[in-house]
């Protein structure tokens, strides 16, 4: 059975994104963007938000037409383009590059999801993984940090308590790993993850 996985980058201070979705302070160069290539090219499915979808449809798609772009990215553009895709969006009439459209979480259709994955899925977007998260659907925590305090912006996890039951849900630390450039990975696991899945 596969896990579902929220990765993200965040800052020291647990922002995501800064004022008006800045990105700029998110240390990514070659030696953290080829480890995220290597993790996301094992995945079975990325799961997308509306945001999240729109951001990498405008940009990856075409990221490898142009040869000065660097090598790590030319090869996440192919990941990207190839990986099946679910959008959550009620919004979008349409999404292309093998993603199909969701309106809305579908607590049976992820479970179904999970239980015929042999590989992992991956989550990106902050109100999408609070849906997740509601619905006790997240089985592991991927977080890069980078060493900046951003100050302002969109925090991953939402003021008020998203978690089933209230809350607290136990984790545990499963991996760490510091690049070279400063940037923490803290992977955790949810404390229950030896469990049988629903």
């Amino acid at each position: 059975m596969a896990k579902l996985m929220v990765m993200m980058s965040l800052s020291v201070d647990g922002y995501m994104e800064g004022p008006d979705g800045d990105l700029s302070w998110h240390l990514v160069d070659d030696e953290v963007h080829g480890y995220f290539n290597r993790l996301l090219a094992s995945m079975s499915c990325f799961i997308h938000g509306r945001a999240t979808y729109e951001l990498m449809a405008g940009y990856w798609p075409t990221a490898d037409a142009d040869p000065q772009s660097p090598a790590v990215q030319r090869e996440f553009a192919q990941i990207w383009r190839d990986m099946p895709k679910l959008v959550y969006s009620r919004t979008l009439d349409r999404v292309d590059w093998n993603a199909e459209l969701r309106r809305e979480v579908d607590i049976a259709e992820i479970e179904q999801l999970k239980a015929r994955s042999e590989r992992d899925i991956t989550l990106g977007g902050a109100d999408l993984a609070a849906t997740f998260m509601r619905h006790d659907l997240i089985d592991e925590y991927h977080l890069c940090v980078h060493p900046v305090l951003v100050g302002a912006g969109r925090r991953l996890f939402p003021e008020g308590n998203v978690l089933p039951g209230g809350g607290p849900a136990g984790l545990r630390l499963a991996e760490t790993r510091t690049f070279g450039n400063g940037v923490v990975l803290l992977r955790h696991e949810r404390a229950d993850a030896d469990r049988t899945h629903r």
